[in-house]
């Protein structure tokens, strides 16, 4: 976590309640930073269920694989993640750290192997310290408090200026369940199932294969819409854990209508989360919302949205505070997608620039430079040919973020 906090940050961490089931604690164990905790830890009750979605980059990090091995158990006892080491192309080196990790939580929780959730991040290709991570662990877990939310949300942070959180209130059968959940990420983020490390938990009462189907859709409309420099991390990972503590009635669906306000407040939740990441995006000074409409298909305007908020020469000209429209029309034509140049319109802060194959005729630039010059940009594109829709979240591309990524190892 660096000293510097984003010009985009949020006022503070909010006030996570505490989770029936639910401990969490957070310690240091030098792997990587010095003077600051770099492992966490969450203890879960016995009868927890979890769903995940990983990334699909085809290099995927140990803690990942691990994961995907046991998700289909659909039981959680222990959650432990560091952070300033990947683990990742670390070979038969990292799958051992990993197996003995998953020992050593296992064996202080009293539960089995394949019941230990683990994501690592920082450094790619460096073989983390295992015997320092296993050492942690007993203390970690006995320290383990309802309260540990803050301490945890940090512990996992990397070049991130700020830990993210949110929480949000729901019912199912009139009885009331907590949605809480934290993020890392400011760089290597680019939407491919998921992009970070992220975990949700609740007490709801939800079997694995209900989770899974809410945090499935709900990472499509929320953390795949977000980019801050079109790099998709190795060790992407969100989780969504419930503990079964809340008293409501059995829920065997994803389709149960009982679970729409459970739905909507975990989407609400996990975008909350995303748009956190994109605000502390590696140098970012600027968020900018990226409005498509009128494609053929929602994951044609999302592709839309996509070539734009991934595009270096529009994130400059923002950056700048350039209305350069011309790179925004250069970025449509460059998706791939099905896009008719003579229907295409273009808007910044609420004023058309470009409609009907050109500029609008009489077209004044100082209301979008002004718009251009705040810290929260919105632009809007207009395809003309169908009813497909979609927002991305991205921001500015400064020299910040190379200072950043020019001297992350050191």
């Amino acid at each position: 976590m660096t000293d510097s906090k984003s010009p985009l940050a949020p006022a503070g961490f909010p006030a996570l309640p505490p989770i029936a089931g639910i401990r969490l604690a957070a310690v240091a164990c030098g792997i990587r930073y010095k003077d600051r905790a770099d492992l966490m830890v969450a203890v879960l009750d016995p009868g927890s269920t979890v769903a995940g979605v990983f990334t699909r980059s085809q290099t995927p990090g140990v803690p990942v694989v691990w994961c995907r091995e046991i998700l289909p158990r659909g039981s959680a006892r222990v959650l432990v993640v560091n952070s300033g080491n990947a683990n990742v192309f670390t070979g038969k080196a990292g799958r051992k750290i990993v197996e003995d990790t998953a020992a050593a939580a296992a064996e202080a929780v009293g539960c089995a192997a394949d019941e230990v959730y683990i994501s690592s991040t920082g450094v790619i290709g460096e073989v983390p310290p295992g015997a320092k991570l296993v050492a942690a662990l007993p203390a970690a877990i006995a320290a383990a408090r309802a309260d540990g939310w803050d301490a945890a949300a940090r512990a996992i942070l990397t070049t991130d200026t700020f830990p993210k959180g949110a929480t949000r209130t729901a019912h199912i059968d009139g009885v009331p369940v907590t949605i809480n959940g934290f993020v890392k990420g400011s760089g290597m983020i680019a939407p491919d199932m998921a992009t970070m490390l992220g975990y949700v938990f609740t007490d709801a009462a939800l079997p694995a294969r209900v989770l899974q189907a809410l945090l499935a859709a709900g990472t499509e409309r929320s953390f795949n819409c977000t980019t801050v420099d079109g790099d998709t991390s190795t060790s992407d990972t969100v989780l969504l854990i419930a503990t079964a503590k809340a008293a409501h009635g059995p829920v065997v669906a994803a389709g149960d209508p009982r679970l729409r306000e459970f739905e909507h407040q975990l989407d609400d939740l996990l975008r909350d989360l995303a748009i956190q990441i994109v605000r502390d995006g590696e140098g970012a000074e600027k968020l900018v919302e990226i409005r498509v409409a009128g494609a053929v298909s929602g994951k044609s305007a999302r592709r839309i949205g996509l070539a734009i908020g991934n595009s270096p020469l529009v994130k400059t000209a923002i950056a700048a505070g350039d209305a350069n429209w011309g790179r925004i029309v250069m970025a449509v034509g460059k998706s791939g997608e099905r896009v008719d140049r003579d229907l295409l319109s273009i808007s910044v802060g609420g004023t058309r620039i470009a409609a009907e194959g050109g500029p609008v005729p009489g077209y004044d630039e100082a209301p979008v430079a002004r718009h251009m010059a705040g810290r929260e940009i919105l632009i809007e594109i207009g395809i003309g040919l169908g009813r497909g829709k979609a927002t991305i979240w991205t921001c500015d591309l400064t020299h910040r973020y190379i200072d950043i990524n020019g001297s992350y190892r050191s």
